[in-house]
């Protein structure tokens, strides 16, 4: 896929996972009538093809795996699009490194300021 082609692809298919996730009337649509729902978001699908939508996944979510799904589905006219039926949240620990730089701990200075006490 082209950069352009999958920039277009991953900003249409980020509009469906949050209209699923957000409205249960577009999440049922776009069980029921998928072609439908997707083009709505800016995602065509060929004519004649079919549309899987998974909406129960295991392991991680990969966008790469999502994209080369939808990437084979234009050459066999059977598309697959995963849609979780809840947002998948990183709940990965901080490391030390990552709450010293948010702690606000670290001193700043900007002698450039009218307000900075520090020279």
């Amino acid at each position: 896929m082209e950069p352009r082609e999958r920039a277009a692809f991953v900003s249409a298919y980020t509009k469906v996972l949050t209209s699923a996730w957000s409205s249960d009337r577009y999440a049922a649509w776009l069980t029921s009538a998928p072609s439908a729902a997707l083009a709505e978001k800016g995602l065509e699908v060929q004519a004649g093809a079919t549309v899987t939508i998974i909406r129960e996944t295991v392991g991680d979510p990969d966008l790469e795996t999502q994209v080369r799904m939808w990437e084979s589905g234009k050459t066999s006219g059977q598309y697959l699009l995963l849609v979780p039926s809840t947002p998948q949240i990183a709940t990965l620990e901080l490391s030390e490194a990552d709450l010293e730089a948010v702690s606000g701990g670290d001193s700043y200075c900007c002698s450039c300021s009218p307000c900075c006490s520090c020279t």
